[in-house]
């Protein structure tokens, strides 16, 4: 009985690792989705650290006693969702002000 456990399992592992397929790589959109999203997602990790620090400050000033005063850890909001800003691809060249166009070749004279 434990063979036939043995080789099933073997023969699992064998087409679990056989099936893995690469997949394509992101699209900019799909990146640029996948970027947003992971920062919303630390934003609201952001803003519940803060009300869970603001509600744990409030339940310790509940308990202090009148003649003690409890050190309780500042909080700091996280303010407004401000999304990721963009990077610029690096294959696209950068314009400056300071470039001049390409100069024309000189004409010839026509006889």
């Amino acid at each position: 009985m434990k063979k036939i456990y043995a080789i099933t399992f073997l023969i699992g592992i064998g087409f679990a690792f056989s099936s893995q397929a690469k997949l394509p790589d992101l699209t900019p959109e799909a990146k640029e989705a996948a970027e947003l999203a992971k920062a919303k997602t630390e934003y609201g990790d952001k803003k519940a650290a803060y009300a869970l620090c603001m509600a744990q400050n409030k339940v310790a000033k509940s308990y202090a006693v009148k003649d003690k005063v409890v050190a309780t850890p500042d909080c700091v909001d996280p303010g407004e969702f401000k999304p990721p800003v963009a990077a610029v691809p690096a294959d696209t060249p950068a314009t400056t002000a300071s470039t001049t166009p390409p100069a024309k070749p000189a004409e010839t004279a026509k006889k």
